[in-house]
């Protein structure tokens, strides 16, 4: 974790802000059905490194498949700045939208290809 960044990021209409410690150098694109429609970039972390400063509550959730992985999203703007799940080992996780965090230049990262759509 030594290229993690305290980080703030959100919604488009600020309905839903948060911070996170996020590695960049770890960011994922995944080719499920729902990432690749969302043009997602995913960050996954220990919900211990992110703090919600609004709107946590306020999300939608929507799932699909095997409905491991709760997609949230803004009712607002319809923005999913965040997704939560369990890891392998069973621990609380939340995946950041790279794409929904502020100040980022996507285009100068090299994200991980994941390949959701096999699973």
């Amino acid at each position: 974790m030594a290229d993690t960044k305290r980080l703030s990021g959100g919604c488009h209409c600020g309905a839903v802000r948060f911070e996170a410690a996020v590695d960049l150098s770890q960011a994922i694109v995944c080719n499920c059905s729902i990432c690749m429609k969302r043009g997602a970039m995913w960050s996954f972390l220990p919900a211990a490194q992110v703090t919600f400063l609004k709107g946590e509550n306020a999300v939608h959730d929507y799932q699909f498949a095997a409905k491991k992985l709760h997609h949230m999203f803004c009712p607002n703007c319809g923005v999913g700045s965040f997704s939560r799940g369990r890891g392998p080992d069973g621990q609380e996780t939340i995946a950041v939208n790279v794409r929904c965090l502020d100040e980022i230049d996507v285009t100068a990262l090299k994200p991980m290809p994941f390949d959701g759509k096999s699973l």
